[in-house]
């Protein structure tokens, strides 16, 4: 599982497991959690970088609509992991 650091815009560094990516809509989704090994939070990350930036710039997905039609995506991709919302 790969574990991505990320920054907030304090400065301030979390860490992430990235449990699977997808691209929709021309966006791409990140599904990650906060534990590697076990029931953790999980969160939808957005990259919301404009076409042709280097490096991408994620937010939170917090539109319960989004969510949810991403949670479907995210389901589908991981047939043996289930999300609870």
């Amino acid at each position: 599982m790969e574990k991505l650091i990320f920054q907030d815009e304090k400065g301030e560094a979390a860490e992430f497991y990235v449990l699977e990516q997808t691209r929709v809509s021309g966006r791409n989704y990140l599904l990650v959690t906060d534990l590697p090994d076990e029931d953790g939070e999980c969160l939808i990350l957005k990259d919301v970088a404009e076409d042709g930036e280097q490096e991408s710039l994620y937010e939170i997905v917090e539109d319960e609509r989004e969510q949810d039609a991403l949670l479907s995506v995210f389901e589908q991709l991981l047939e043996d992991v289930e999300i609870q919302k």
